[in-house]
């Protein structure tokens, strides 16, 4: 019994969202395919420990999200009619023809269903919120500190957009080829925030949640097989150089390591191959953007065999091209950490310093480690010390709250 409840709960980690965008697409609305998958899993819960777990979880799930759906309208049918019909056209739908449970490529009900959260009729912003909240599974929390804004005001875009899709009608289905290539920006954009959330975890115990990366890259290349465009093989090649270090960003008792002190044999060098080869594919196409660019910074990275051999002038210059076609704070912070690398720790602390007088990043942990680090080296205990204690206050993740305290604590002593 206690197995099969083990059961049911991986297999809501890692299957729950790919049941709910099916059961989007066979019923066509979002709270109602939310309470269907909640109800299946419930009955999942009660069943699985009794008669075992069935040879397709993710099948059985949304079978039996379908049917609890379809009873539920017949069952408030007698208060609005029109809820009889809508079970007997779900139903008739659904029985037509048989459901393919293992769909990959273009019939990716996932992917799909990203594309049709990024719909041109919602605004920027809540595209990304919405596919980060319905079909990836972060909580308004973890979406709020990829945005840098409030969970109420993720909460709002939400509530919008949903509101939006029912009330402009915008169909559950893929859309045409034509308009693929106007939704690829936020699609990536959507992708890439999933993978940072699972490469370094806004909050919890762990430093990473590989379930979310993979499922990044693995959408990614989805994306490629549909629109093979440079900006996609510049995000697949981004993320896989990123995840070709996981293994070495953490010890065993999963304490961050930093990059310059990680063990590079731990590093995945078919990842790093794969990567490497996307890389200089767009790059050829001469039609690449801040994906590929961040890509060949990760390459440089990649191909020193030790931090000391670490080309900073090059990914200098890649930074200048970075920040001219993306000046974003985050970017330019960025840029000056690698300043720093490069021509000491003081021009990397100006560069920092003009960033955070600016405002933008003063609530980004990582622009006052950052800066906290860079006193150290100098020096100046005080001032590290300081930026430690304001980076650690806005730090929810516990590798990252235990780095800063022991970087504290060495100072203090």
């Amino acid at each position: 019994m206690q197995k099969a409840r083990a059961m049911v709960d991986s297999v809501y980690r890692s299957e729950s969202r790919r049941v709910f965008a099916t059961l989007i697409r066979l019923l066509g609305d979002f709270d109602t395919a939310e309470e269907a998958m909640q109800d299946a899993f419930a009955a999942a819960a009660e069943q699985w420990p009794q008669d075992g777990a069935p040879a397709n979880p993710r099948a059985w799930l949304v079978s039996t999200g379908r049917f609890k759906a379809i009873d539920g309208m017949r069952r408030r049918a007698r208060f609005d009619a029109s809820l009889a019909r809508l079970a007997e056209q779900i139903e008739e739908d659904t029985r037509a023809t048989a459901l393919t449970w293992e769909e990959e490529g273009v019939e990716d009900d996932r992917l799909r269903l990203i594309f049709i959260c990024c719909h041109p009729a919602l605004s920027p912003d809540a595209r990304a919120a919405l596919t980060l909240r319905e079909v990836c599974g972060l909580t308004t929390e973890e979406i709020a500190r990829a945005f840098l804004t409030s969970p109420t005001t993720v909460a709002q875009r939400i509530v919008r957009a949903k509101a939006k899709i029912r009330d402009a009608k915008i169909p559950y289905q893929s859309p045409e080829p034509a308009d693929l290539p106007g939704r690829l920006d936020t699609v990536l954009h959507v992708i890439y925030l999933v993978f940072n959330e699972g490469y370094s975890a806004s909050s919890g115990d762990s430093l990473t949640r590989a379930d979310l990366s993979s499922e990044a890259i693995r959408l990614a290349r989805l994306v490629r097989e549909l629109l093979p465009e440079p900006e996609v093989l510049g995000l697949l090649a981004l993320m896989l150089l990123h995840e070709s270090r996981r293994a070495a960003r953490a010890s065993s008792d999963g304490d961050l390591i930093l990059l310059e002190e990680q063990d590079r044999s731990l590093w995945d060098r078919h990842q790093i191959a794969e990567g490497a080869a996307l890389v200089e594919q767009a790059l050829r196409t001469r039609r690449f953007g801040s994906y590929t660019l961040q890509a060949a910074i990760s390459a440089v990275h990649a191909e020193a065999l030790s931090a000391a051999e670490t080309d900073w002038a090059q990914i200098v210059g890649l930074y200048d091209v970075l920040a001219r076609l993306e000046p974003s704070p985050v970017i330019r912070l960025n840029r000056a950490v690698a300043v720093a690398m490069r021509d000491g720790p003081e021009a990397g602390l100006r560069l920092i310093d003009a960033i955070l007088a600016q405002g933008e990043l003063s609530d980004y942990y990582l622009a006052h480690s950052a800066r906290a680090e860079l006193c150290r080296r100098l020096g100046r205990t005080v001032d590290a010390c300081a930026s430690y204690e304001r980076a650690l206050a806005l730090t929810l993740q516990e590798p990252e709250r235990r780095f800063l305290e022991r970087r504290l604590a060495n100072l203090s002593r």
